[in-house]
């Protein structure tokens, strides 16, 4: 599969390297085509890694992933070209952290929106689904790496594009029971809202190397 990421941060990076590693050919983009950060993961990828801008790398991705600072993803997204997001699945892991008044950060946007919602409606013929934002890095693409079961999400308005998104979660390691299916685009306010929480999770435990486990009585 042809996948673009968008995003030289170590999401994207992280992101990338497992998609190279389970054989997908993946793009890099980002402002600019001669991004260092994007050039050097693309070499040490090898022959299935290439870098370019966010419009070079979803002109190339059958699949775009969405891993730009959270608060700039809008503007990512249109300069990769509405077109060359059409009729494909768009998966968000972004988060719209706001750090400009410091730390803790704040949502930029919060409660009656999302992030993904956003994008979805600026892109209407984009596959928006959301997922992997409720965690960081190395367990997005290890979830294998903490022990017993822990959960991730899916919001989206599309079967298929979840189904998909759904697949590419279990092949970087996420049991098919614990991958949660939350409904439509608009239960992404409530992943998206988690991220407060999970930096307090962050600052109590010294480590991002966590997660949550959704336990339901039968």
């Amino acid at each position: 599969m042809k996948v673009a990421v968008l995003g030289t941060g170590i999401a994207g990076r992280t992101i990338g390297s497992k998609l190279v590693s389970l054989g997908h050919e993946v793009a890099m983009g980002s402002r600019t085509a001669d991004n260092k950060s994007a050039v050097a993961w693309a070499r040490e990828a090898g022959d299935l890694g290439r870098a370019g801008t966010f419009e070079d790398a979803a002109a190339f991705g059958d699949v775009v992933v969405n891993a730009t600072v959270g608060v700039f993803s809008l503007a990512a997204l249109e300069s990769a070209g509405a077109d060359n997001l059409k009729h494909k699945v768009l998966i968000d892991v972004a988060n719209p952290l706001d750090f400009s008044r410091g730390f803790p950060p704040t949502l930029s946007i919060v409660n009656d929106t999302s992030l993904a919602e956003e994008i979805q409606r600026a892109h209407p013929e984009a596959l928006v689904v959301k997922s992997l934002n409720t965690v960081g890095a190395d367990v997005m693409v290890n979830p294998g790496m903490l022990p017993g079961p822990h959960n991730i999400f899916l919001s989206g308005n599309h079967g298929e594009a979840k189904a998909l998104v759904s697949g590419l979660l279990e092949s970087f390691g996420w049991r098919r029971d614990d991958i949660v299916d939350l409904g439509d685009i608009t239960t992404a306010r409530g992943v998206e809202m988690y991220l407060p929480l999970w930096l307090k999770f962050f600052g109590a435990f010294g480590t991002g190397h966590l997660n949550v486990h959704v336990v339901v009585a039968r």
